[in-house]
């Protein structure tokens, strides 16, 4: 009978502990401050471009909520659902969540640069390097799992920080909950944990393994984990089908220098922290006690290097390195002068480069500042894309334009369709479908059907009535099975804007099927 107040009073003990860390920084008026210019910043700017590709996606997935989906794990469509039923489908809607999160970030690892020993100066130094790093201001700025993940990993590598300062075996079922959702949002969260249990049993914690809480933190993970588990071994394991498409698509692309490169690339000034901070964790006794977080970064590098993953997904650990970097930079900068000095040195450093981080221009200001960097600097930072291409904007920034137009153009083909009923749309890849799934709501549009990504699951098998009519949205103009299927085919627009990454997709309108749309429709299926 006294279980419950037990687990009851524990959990209140684990959560009180956080808070505190939490408060101790929260009192410092200069952290939450940080936190809100970070909010205001990534706020102020949404609409400079369009909705990005993977926004209309995971947006699309909110739709459909569901224990998992092609490739990526449930939680991302989860809030998806929670942010478009309360905010709806603009574009504030779909960047309110990572603005917010961002600010958490900032609170969060100030907490960590506390835990390790930090003061005030650091802490506050902390937030500051991580304002200037590109990838944060980038990351913050779309809905993505990303941005999720660096909250979750960070907050994963606090607890274990918590814990090693407090030696309180209750946060271990807290660290349980957080592993099992980071994992709930992106699988990469294996390679962080796997790192953890690799390292532990180097270090004075070995004994760990052996206490209840840590196996009932474990199953406590495995619990919150469970229905995406369930989710893929009754389909299969798509996860599988999608890395090996991920490594034949793109990371085949990869190579270690510019994978090298791209980590210093990637927080730009910021990087003075995440080097510092690496070494200082590394070699310092002032957080000999932490070493091994050093080298489960070095791990989660050299990993992801090896597996030839793509360079941000080493981001989940450079908050960490940051923090680090902050406690060291707070132990070498003893006099006043110099600590301000260097913080206005790395503002000045990392303002030319904002436009790389986010859209503080709209696209053609943006045009012209990568004309610049090119033309009188003789660099193309941040425009290379996937394929390994250059173009005129980043592949984000691209990735960014032409949708609401694409959108107006299948509205305007959408009203010359007289049986509405008899019709739908057709998206050939995500961004294609999304655009019309989300931005379509605007226009009243039918959700766009698609057999890309996680729109394969929600494909109707047959269509009643039969079809008379398709919206046809490719890149391409139509296949030869679709111009022997529709007696006439009308394109009716395209995406007219060079630089956006869908420029010349185009809607067509098909109508007067030559067979039974339904039959050419099954087989279609049965090829997939």
């Amino acid at each position: 009978m006294q279980l419950l107040p037990s687990c009851t009073k524990s959990f209140s003990f684990i959560t009180c502990g956080m808070k505190n860390s939490i408060l101790t920084v929260t009192k410092d008026p200069l952290i939450p401050m940080m936190a809100l210019i970070s909010i205001f910043i990534h706020l102020i700017i949404i609409n400079n471009l369009e909705y990005h590709r993977d926004e209309l996606l995971y947006f699309s997935l909110g739709m459909h909520p569901a224990a998992g989906y092609a490739s990526v794990p449930p939680l991302t469509g989860w809030i998806a659902w929670i942010m478009q039923s309360i905010f709806g489908y603009s574009v504030f809607a779909v960047r309110l969540f990572p603005a917010l999160l961002g600010g958490a970030l900032i609170i969060l690892v100030a907490s960590v640069t506390r835990e390790l020993g930090g003061s005030k100066y650091a802490a506050f130094l902390s937030s500051v390097g991580l304002m200037i790093s590109i990838f944060f201001q980038r990351t913050y700025f779309l809905f993505q799992p990303v941005h999720i993940e660096i909250f979750l990993w960070t907050l994963i590598i606090f607890l274990v920080i918590k814990y090693i300062n407090s030696n309180n075996g209750n946060i271990l079922i807290l660290l349980g909950i957080f592993s099992g959702l980071a994992l709930l949002n992106k699988y990469l969260t294996v390679l962080l944990l796997a790192g953890l249990f690799a390292m532990i049993p180097f270090t004075k914690h070995r004994y760990v393994f052996l206490e209840r809480k840590f196996l009932a933190g474990l199953a406590a993970g495995l619990l919150v984990f469970l229905p995406n588990l369930i989710w893929q071994f009754y389909r299969g394991f798509p996860v599988f089908n999608h890395m090996s498409e991920l490594y034949d698509t793109q990371l085949v692309h990869t190579d270690a220098p510019l994978f090298l490169t791209e980590q210093l690339i990637m927080p730009f000034a910021g990087s003075f922290f995440t080097v510092a901070g690496l070494i200082f964790l590394l070699t310092s006794d002032k957080l000999k006690s932490y070493r091994f977080l050093g080298w489960l970064a070095l791990f989660v590098i050299g990993g992801l290097l090896l597996l030839k993953g793509k360079s941000y997904y080493t981001l989940g650990v450079f908050p960490l390195l940051i923090a680090s970097g902050a406690v060291a930079y707070e132990q070498w900068l003893s006099e006043i002068w110099k600590r301000i000095l260097f913080i206005v040195i790395l503002i000045l450093v990392t303002l030319p480069v904002v436009p790389i981080g986010i859209p503080v221009f709209k696209t053609p200001g943006l045009i012209k500042y990568f004309e610049f960097q090119e033309d009188k600097l003789g660099i193309d930072l941040g425009r290379r894309f996937e394929d390994g291409t250059i173009h005129s904007l980043p592949q984000d920034y691209a990735d960014m334009l032409g949708w609401v137009e694409l959108t107006t153009v299948a509205d305007s083909a959408y009203r010359m369709v007289r049986d509405k009923g008899a019709c739908f749309i057709y998206g050939e890849n995500y961004g294609q479908a999304g655009a019309i799934t989300v931005i379509g709501k605007k226009y009243g549009l039918p959700e766009a059907i698609s057999f890309s990504e996680s729109f394969q699951y929600w494909i109707p098998r047959q269509f009643e009535p039969d079809i008379k009519s398709v919206l046809y949205i490719n890149d391409e103009e139509p296949g030869e099975d679709v111009r022997a299927l529709f007696s006439r085919i009308t394109m009716v627009g395209s995406i007219s804007n060079p630089h956006s990454r869908e420029y010349r997709t185009a809607v067509y309108l098909c109508e007067e099927p030559a067979r039974s749309f339904n039959d050419f429709w099954t087989e279609r299926i049965n090829a997939e």
